[in-house]
């Protein structure tokens, strides 16, 4: 791919080379879809017994459309296969307050990474105790809201924020509950927007230089302050564990150097999360079940390297939860054929959402999937382009895609796996409200996030 992103590509073999043309385009990827999501005899697409003809009819489109207990059985998936671990949901993927409640129900623990995603997950009433909060610049509110709260854990990511969290427990007569992030140096194979935990980027402190450790004794000899472990998360969309190995390797080797230096072993620690899913047929996951054995070898491998007692472990899956359990669901407007180089054609099909409901194809060329969803097609298929309506050369939704030759304006497109940093990184821009997510559990539809109007965006307008 061209460095620029993938319109700026040679045209003259359009496509990637993992892409293979159909043999029936009417046939869904168990693989890309919710376990719920099926086509009915007049090719219609339906989630857990609710059609996309339908659901679109009552809440307009575009529209996520969210598989209730496919959810709730990935949760469940998870907290069984680190049955013993700490599992946080990573509410970052995606959080309403009934998320927040679905993930107590199923016995997660739930990660918060702002002011925001701490009040969602309060004001539905999840015990603060299981909450974690993250972020590399907390503000001294959202700290505030934190300690008072009483929040599980506080995940400290620079020394300005320990003076902070310090000064505050000072003030109130508060405590805090802390692990240190660390960088332990791994480069995730995954893009660099989301590669965390090499040196050069804002996470996290070093652990080649020191700059862990100071934080770490910081903690431990403050009055005010209990430090329970440290945390290191090497990334997202991550199906090599490799990665893994390493940071667990590197962390551990810190808290050994650690009870060295200070004579206690802190209990805990967190690997994070970034587990993959698949959102197009080249990528293949691995399964909570795989994950966990993977792990927990790695840890014990390492831990009986160091002489250590196995800390207890944490890890924070979020896209690997609510990704799967989604399709996004779109209105075809205009069909275009667009002759390239060297004799071949690609056709661009523009729907009404675009790039301020799914930000990751235009952020960093992220691939999606897409089929025809309001009926079949006997057609032969062409290489598609599906594109947004924003006044942008780089708003797609999926880059390239074999659909029927017959597709038409008012034609339903479905993309899945659009359940995790879709409606999270909604924007408004062009002044386009944002889609609606609904819930669907036995045929019956549940708004969780209501579709935004122009009224909303006008009420934010103070000016005349």
């Amino acid at each position: 791919m061209h460095v620029a992103g993938a319109i700026h590509a040679d045209v003259s073999t359009p496509g990637p080379q993992w892409l293979e043309r159909p043999v029936d385009p009417n046939k869904l990827d168990a693989a890309l879809w919710s376990s719920s999501t099926v086509r009915d005899d007049d090719g219609v697409i339906s989630v857990a017994g609710l059609k996309v003809t339908d659901a679109i009819k009552q809440f307009g489109s575009p529209i996520y459309l969210m598989d209730e207990q496919d959810f709730r059985q990935r949760a469940r998936e998870f907290r069984d296969a680190f049955e013993g671990w700490t599992v946080y949901y990573a509410g970052k993927a995606f959080l309403t307050r009934t998320i927040a409640r679905w993930v107590d129900e199923e016995g997660l623990w739930l990660d918060a990474c702002s002011h925001g995603e701490l009040i969602t997950a309060l004001q539905a009433g999840f015990d603060p105790a299981r909450i974690g909060l993250h972020g590399n610049n907390k503000s001294v509110d959202e700290l505030a809201t934190a300690l008072e709260a009483g929040v599980g854990r506080i995940i400290i990511d620079s020394l300005d924020e320990l003076d902070r969290i310090i000064e505050l427990c000072e003030t109130h007569d508060w405590h805090a509950r802390v692990m240190v992030r660390v960088t332990p140096g791994v480069e995730a194979h995954t893009h660099d927007y989301i590669a965390t935990a090499h040196e050069d980027q804002k996470f996290g402190f070093s652990i080649t230089n020191n700059q862990a450790m100071v934080a770490m004794v910081r903690c431990h000899y403050d009055p005010h302050i209990t430090l329970s472990g440290i945390h290191s998360h090497i990334g997202s969309q991550i199906f090599d564990t490799g990665g893994f190995e390493v940071a667990a390797r590197r962390t551990l080797k810190l808290l050994s150097q650690f009870t060295d230096a200070t004579g206690t072993q802190l209990p805990e620690l967190d690997l994070g999360g970034g587990f993959g899913i698949a959102y197009t047929s080249q990528d293949s996951p691995s399964t909570p079940q795989q994950l966990a054995a993977n792990l927990r070898e790695i840890v014990a491998h390492e831990a009986r390297a160091y002489g250590m007692i196995e800390p207890k472990l944490s890890i924070e899956p979020g896209r690997a939860i609510v990704g799967p359990s989604t399709m996004a669901a779109y209105t075809v407007g205009t069909v275009k054929p667009v002759d390239l180089e060297g004799g071949t054609q690609r056709v661009y099909i523009s729907v009404d959402g675009g790039m301020s409901d799914n930000i990751r194809p235009a952020l960093y060329a992220a691939e999606y999937s897409a089929v025809l969803a309001n009926r079949s097609s006997q057609a032969n298929t062409m290489l598609c382009r599906v594109v947004g309506k924003h006044c942008e050369g780089g708003d797609i939704l999926v880059h390239d895609v074999f659909l029927p030759a017959d597709i038409h304006p008012g034609d339903l497109i479905a993309v899945p796996a659009s359940g995790a940093y879709s409606r999270s990184m909604a924007s408004n821009y062009n002044h386009t409200p944002r889609p609606p997510v609904i819930a669907v559990d036995q045929g019956e539809a549940t708004v969780l996030l209501r579709r935004e109007t122009m009224d909303d965006l006008m009420a934010l307008d103070v000016g005349k």
